[in-house]
């Protein structure tokens, strides 16, 4: 019994040193200024004290509160976790666009990993993973049993190295084997082309440090050869990135001071409005990148396409510039991720990222697990299909969408009717059409139908 006492008050004293090294505002709020939960902690302690006496093997002391850890951060929602030292630095690394691995944004469902988007151009992307695919075996390791991060770094390693994933996919009968040679993932995030004489393309893959800078810069070159008549900008499987980014890339098609998102939490941190402001989207000591904007860049007409692997910053610029009248959002209905994480650093160079808010749209819409619907629904193909899309309602503990404030939230359109066969041929004979690597490519349906949006808009403008 003393040994059980010594181990409650070693657990009270580390979970108490957690939340001060964690400077969670919070604690001045009434219902957190409550004591610790003696019982539970004794329960803790209890089940901590048979696992060290009792466990077939013995078991690491650290290695026993990380799961615990672990454990509490993954139970509350999908996007929730415990980093260890490695998975804290990939992420920092990995805001600045280069990180080693496959290229999957992925999380956790059944105890199986499960695809929220391959990122583009890299060897997921090229080797055919989907969103919504659940890898099970990696090499001859069964993911059944791992933590996420367990998982993550056994797909991540030196550059040129192989690995197998065992992928289960709707749809298909029995299990998918693909071999990925990994590499040194260096994600160009802004991608740019004069697709016609006055109409600009421009492809935003993810959200980092350098992309307001780098938007900038595509900006400037898709107008020296003249003034735009038009502009796409291209969201689809964008799984989102940094919020201030976001911001910024917002900026550019804003009046100054425009509302672009709020934020609502528990905390006082956690409540707050950013505007198309430098204070909002200027990151450290960074220069105010917007200054070098092309001044038309704030009127010329736009429309942003969106897909079911639109995701968190992806559907706050999306979202920003459909409630501020700015653009014409055309495509599918987005991933519905409208939560924001806080990276807390802890001790040992690690981190939890925590869950601490949920964002709403300038109008205050809610997006989480209903995503941004489009002014004009437009799937990817002309006979009314689209691709299958993992999105946030489909996760497992996923926050429910508790305030629609404002503008009420569409439901989903439906898909347009398919066109008939041809009489000469099973529509399920055909093989499915591999994805164009091409930019801006002539064969993307949706890409086309924005064009003539923006043509027929210049046709109407131009009249007297």
């Amino acid at each position: 019994m003393g040994k059980l006492k010594q181990a409650g008050l070693i657990c009270a004293g580390i979970l108490g040193g957690i939340l001060i090294s964690l400077q969670f505002s919070a604690m001045a709020e009434k219902e957190t200024r409550s004591n610790l939960p003696i019982e539970e902690l004794r329960t803790f302690a209890g089940v901590f004290n048979a696992i060290k006496q009792g466990y077939v093997e013995p078991v690491d002391d650290k290695k026993l509160i990380t799961y615990a850890i672990s454990g509490m951060l993954s139970n509350l929602d999908p996007h929730s976790t415990y980093l260890d030292a490695d998975a804290y630095k990939d992420l920092q690394v990995g805001t600045q666009g280069e990180f080693g691995g496959l290229g999957i944004e992925v999380g956790m469902e059944d105890g199986l990993v499960k695809v929220v988007s391959p990122i583009e151009d890299t060897p997921a992307d090229r080797g055919g993973v989907k969103s919504g695919d659940l890898i099970f075996k990696l090499d001859d390791t069964l993911v059944k049993g791992l933590t996420l991060n367990e998982a993550v770094k056994r797909m991540r390693g030196k550059p040129k190295t192989q690995i197998k994933l065992f992928i289960l996919r709707k749809g298909e009968d029995k299990p998918i084997e693909i071999t990925l040679t990994r590499e040194v993932i260096k994600v160009q995030s802004v991608k740019s082309k004069l697709v016609e004489e006055g109409y600009g393309y421009l492809r935003i893959t993810s959200f980092q440090e350098n992309t307001g800078a780098a938007l900038v810069k595509h900006l400037n070159d898709l107008y020296k050869p003249g003034a735009l008549k038009g502009l796409v900008l291209d969201l689809r499987n964008d799984p989102g990135g940094l919020l201030n980014t976001a911001i910024g890339v917002s900026a550019a098609f804003l009046p100054p001071k425009t509302l672009v998102t709020s934020t609502d939490g528990r905390t006082p941190d956690a409540k707050h409005l950013f505007y198309a402001a430098p204070e909002d989207y200027q990151h450290g000591g960074q220069d105010d990148y917007l200054k070098n904007l092309p001044a038309e860049a704030r009127k010329v007409p736009i429309v942003v396409l969106i897909n079911g692997g639109s995701a968190s910053a992806s559907e706050i610029v999306a979202g920003a510039l459909q409630d501020n009248k700015r653009a014409i959002i055309m495509g599918t209905t987005s991933f519905g991720k409208g939560s924001v994480q806080t990276v807390l650093p802890l001790p040992g160079n690690t981190a939890i990222k925590l869950t601490t808010a949920r964002y709403f749209t300038p109008s205050g819409r809610s997006i989480q697990a209903k995503g941004i619907v489009p002014d004009i629904v437009v799937e990817e193909k002309a006979n009314g299909s689209s691709s299958m899309h993992l999105r946030e309602a489909d996760l497992e503990r996923h926050l429910e969408n508790n305030k629609d404030a404002g503008t009420p939230v569409k439901p989903q359109s439906k898909a347009p009717v398919k066109a008939k066969s041809s009489p000469t041929k099973d529509e399920g004979d055909e093989p499915p059409e591999a994805p164009s690597r091409e930019l801006a490519s002539k064969k993307d349906y949706q890409l086309g139908q924005a064009l003539n949006l923006l043509k027929g808009l210049q046709i109407m403008q131009s009249r007297p």
